[in-house]
């Protein structure tokens, strides 16, 4: 059995249910940090292909984390009162 997603014969990636949060996060972190050269210079397939994988990798992380914490500067209530410097992610 193959553990990768195929769409027209591409793989696309292990699915994102089948992994353990672990393996999703670092799944999410290479995605991001790929983002802004494949928006730049991927091909238009590379990008639904992009899209389509981030989308699912956040979707399962959110799916886990439904009660995950908020940054008041994150919402646009808090942007708009958000003083200059100010961060925008929660206290640790």
């Amino acid at each position: 059995m193959n553990p990768h997603d195929t769409r027209d014969g591409a793989m696309t990636g292990v699915d994102p249910g089948r992994l353990d949060d672990q393996q999703l996060m670092k799944e999410l972190e290479t995605i991001h940090r790929t983002r802004h050269d494949t928006l730049l210079y991927g091909s238009n397939d590379a990008l639904r292909a992009h899209n389509d994988r981030m989308a699912g990798l956040e979707g399962e992380w959110l799916r886990r984390n439904p009660s995950r914490p908020v940054a008041a500067g994150r919402t646009r209530e808090g942007a708009r009162e958000r003083r200059s410097g100010e961060p925008a992610t929660p206290d640790a």
